[in-house]
């Protein structure tokens, strides 16, 4: 086989493994950012959840401030 065949299937086999190497590293990398929006996801819906709790919470002390605040008039 002559040389310049040689280094084109060379830098072909290069070029190939570059080319798969990044495809995989992206893959990971788009994978990562996927799970760690996941995660902040689950933490918003989980204070979602929680809110309307506390709200209501609230409401019950405001009317018990309030009943204390009239008792003592």
């Amino acid at each position: 086989m002559s040389d310049v065949i040689i280094v084109a299937l060379l830098s072909l086999v290069g070029t190939i493994m570059g080319s798969f190497g990044g495809v995989v590293t992206g893959a990971k990398l788009t994978n990562y950012r996927l799970e760690q929006l996941e995660k902040k996801v689950g933490e918003h819906n989980n204070f979602a959840r929680r809110m309307p709790v506390l709200e209501e919470q609230m409401k019950v002390a405001n009317h018990r401030i309030e009943d204390l605040e009239r008792a003592g008039e």
